[in-house]
């Protein structure tokens, strides 16, 4: 089975901003061992010791992202972040299509309050993995911090500012109670550290959303419709008949509506896993949302960018759930993402609009 290293900060400051998702890189029985042996190491809080191991694991596999992605984790927790800043910037340059690295930059970015710096390394975890919703929560605390810096600058510049002062102390309420569900308190052996780092369990990976209900949900049979029966002509001496009502719409064309709808998202699937760029794109419509506003040109760039990388890559779709109104629908499933460097498994929805006789997607999001 692949070895995953899921992790998670959180600093005394900022206690909302953690670290996230496991880096599911698949590796050989040998190398899972060393670096349990690390884990072990660092769950005993015998940070040197793991350290060393580290240092010589990376040594023979200089290009391996788990070894530098443990050691960054390491060095954090011996509260040495410049050298670990210095470890997950080298991983960002090294392997753009990994979001932790940019996640955990934000930590420690954050714990020395350069809120700017934070923002810019989340949007980038974002950026490269849409579906990577812790990053979202920590980019919101982020930017409470930086609203909470500009209301005190306010108050400096104007100290009878009523509603300026409110702002501040709901946006301090806020930070300093924003403790996601489920989350541990920072490690008691060592309260005077703003960085704490913890493993957690090796198969969830931290924040990932729960399963849709959608999951349970059997798809929907085509429903079985009797033909209406034809009307007769009305004979002479008749009296005319009432102009009968519009047929309804047979139960089949919305049934056949969700089958094309949820083939479509197949498709989309398939083309991604055959790194099929062109095809990948086609399924997009000229209207489609993209992230934060982006230029649809610079967004499709940055994807060609990210599935012509070298490797393999899977990408399947279970769990369909359709419901279509119209020329609109909308579908709910669990996407599975598998490639050398990154593995996840998250909710999502896609919005497709009805184009002649294919459906495009609209609208992308996580859960």
């Amino acid at each position: 089975m692949p070895t995953r290293l899921p992790t998670r900060l959180k600093t005394t400051r900022l206690p909302a901003i953690l670290v996230a998702l496991a880096l599911g890189l698949a590796a050989p029985l040998a190398q899972a061992d060393n670096l349990a042996d690390i884990q072990k190491l660092m769950k005993a809080g015998q940070y040197p010791q793991a350290l060393e191991k580290t240092d010589a694991y990376i040594a023979g596999k200089p290009r391996d992202a788990q070894g530098r992605f443990m050691k960054g984790l390491i060095l954090t927790e011996m509260n040495r972040p410049a050298d670990a800043i210095a470890v997950f910037t080298k991983l960002t340059e090294d392997y753009p299509e990994l979001p932790e690295p940019y996640n955990n930059l934000a930590v420690l970015y954050a714990q020395q309050k350069q809120y700017d710096k934070a923002r810019t390394a989340l949007e980038m975890a974002i950026r490269t993995h849409p579906a990577y919703a812790i990053a979202y929560e920590n980019l919101g605390d982020v930017y409470a911090k930086l609203a909470s810096q500009a209301y005190d600058k306010a108050l400096q510049l104007d100290s009878n500012n009523a509603a300026a002062q409110g702002k501040l102390s709901l946006i301090r309420d806020l930070v300093s109670t924003n403790v996601r569900p489920g989350s541990k308190p920072a490690a008691a052996a060592k309260p005077a550290e703003p960085v704490k780092v913890a493993a957690a369990e090796p198969a969830k990976p931290a924040a990932e959303p729960p399963k849709p209900a959608a999951a349970t949900v059997v798809p929907v049979s085509p429903a079985a419709v009797t033909p209406a029966r034809p009307m007769e002509a009305p004979k002479a001496a008749d009296k005319p008949a009432e102009k009968p009502a519009a047929p309804a719409k047979p139960a089949n064309d919305a049934a056949a509506g969700e089958a094309d709808a949820a083939a479509a998202v197949q498709s989309w699937a398939a083309a991604w896993s055959k790194k099929d760029v062109k095809a990948y794109l086609a399924h997009y419509a000229p209207d489609f949302q993209t992230p934060n506003g982006m230029p649809r040109k610079a967004w499709e760039a940055e994807r060609q960018q990210r599935i012509d990388k070298p490797g393999k890559i899977q990408v399947s779709v279970d769990d369909l759930k359709v419901s279509v109104d119209g020329n609109k629908a909308t579908v709910k499933f669990r996407q599975n993402y598998k490639s050398a460097t990154l593995s996840s498994s998250a909710g999502k929805t896609l919005v497709l609009i009805r184009a002649g006789s294919k459906w495009l997607i609209q609208q992308e999001r996580v859960g």
